[in-house]
């Protein structure tokens, strides 16, 4: 019987790489729910092609328009956050992709993990915001995460068969972005299309803005540390700009172990979906002649200044790393509507990381709490300093 899977997220990059996948394998898979937010449009597209039992908007205003565009297809529709949580619970599961960007997340992939199913993790802000609760979750409930984004791909098939007691440390390639050798003062000039065109990689906006920051190499940072069980000094960071080896295990006898692939999301996608099998596929193929040096480089810590408050807000652990999620997601929004630099998003996260209380209850209301402080610190922020380049 193929696998059903609830898509949440359908709607964006890895939710469109994701049906790609899917599509091309009919006899193992077999959409079961598809959400997005707001997208109707492309959400009544995909329903269409897929023809799923049921579609789950997030946004309510949109249910009328959602329900008149499918009412000849027989796909049940719903709306809503319950909805959204609900979906993924049921029997008929038996995968969850949980490719929803940002905070918005978290209750729906929550909601998949104590029903014990297995995750394809694309929505890394999960981890951040509630990875120590989600380790404590997975213990009672038994679910599996297998992650999708290509560093903790990487890391996941290269720890295969290994005792974990043996790693030493990993390190997280990070392409380097579209500004890897701008200098720190040109940066302030940069705008939202300059941070959008990127060398390698095919991502939506949130997630693009976050490699040129750095930012989306921090927060991987800290999904890592609970993913595989690590502490804040044995995750380093390296830039790598071919996007080639997409990351290394370090081995306690000096074996390093690393994942190699061209820079195509649909590869690990395909990798979660058919773990712990490996399913042939018709996708491309990487050819070492077309990479004849590889280069290596430390990140630049002072232009890059989001990596460094990643690490930060792991080190202090608690509701910290929700706190410099809650403000990236505000500065990121911020800069993509023009008001702010890009140079001021650090800003913005420092700011909200010394002004929000910090605490360490592992209760999912405090960290909701964590997360509105923290959106009305930073928003405050940027407020009075939008005309500040």
């Amino acid at each position: 019987m193929p696998e059903r899977i609830v898509l949440l997220g359908s709607t964006g990059s890895i939710g469109t790489q994701a049906l790609d996948v899917i599509s091309r394998y009919p006899d193992k898979f077999e959409v079961e729910t598809l959400t997005a937010g707001d997208n109707i449009d492309l959400l009544t597209t995909q329903a269409r092609q897929v023809n799923p039992r049921s579609v789950v908007i997030g946004n309510r205003k949109h249910y009328a328009k959602l329900k008149e565009n499918l009412s000849d297809t027989g796909i049940r529709i719903e709306a809503g956050d319950d909805a959204m949580e609900q979906c993924v619970t049921g029997s008929e599961v038996d995968v969850v992709i949980a490719a929803i960007v940002g905070y918005s997340g978290l209750r729906p992939t929550i909601s998949a993990i104590k029903a014990g199913k297995k995750v394809a993790l694309a929505n890394k802000e999960t981890m951040v915001v509630a990875g120590e609760m989600i380790s404590r979750i997975i213990k009672q409930s038994g679910s599996r995460i297998i992650p999708v984004d290509s560093e903790h791909s990487a890391i996941f098939q290269c720890l295969a068969g290994e005792n974990n007691d043996n790693v030493e440390a990993i390190t997280l390639t990070a392409s380097g972005g579209p500004f890897l050798k701008m200098s720190a003062r040109r940066l302030r000039d940069v705008n939202p299309g300059d941070a959008l065109r990127h060398p390698n990689w095919n991502m939506g906006d949130k997630i693009t803005v976050d490699s040129a920051s750095m930012m989306n190499k921090g927060l991987e940072v800290i999904e890592a540390k609970w993913l595989f069980d690590l502490t804040p000094q044995q995750i380093r960071v390296i830039i790598h700009p071919q996007s080639v080896i997409h990351s290394f295990v370090h081995f306690s006898d000096g074996s390093v172990k690393a994942q190699l692939g061209i820079p195509d999301m649909r590869i690990p996608i395909l990798y979660a979906l058919s773990y712990p099998e490996r399913f042939t596929s018709d996708l491309p193929r990487l050819d070492l002649k077309e990479y004849p040096s590889l280069s290596f480089f430390e990140p630049d810590l002072r232009k890059f200044r989001n990596l460094s408050l990643a690490y930060h807000a792991l080190s202090r652990g608690g509701n910290m790393p929700c706190i410099l999620n809650a403000a990236n997601e505000i500065a990121v929004k911020a800069f993509l509507k023009f008001e702010i630099g890009f140079m001021q998003m650090p800003d913005v996260v420092e700011y909200t990381m010394s002004n929000v209380e910090h605490g360490y209850s592992l209760d999912l209301e405090f960290l909701e709490a964590s997360d509105k402080s923290a959106r009305e610190k930073a928003t405050n922020y940027i407020t009075k300093h939008s005309d500040r380049r």
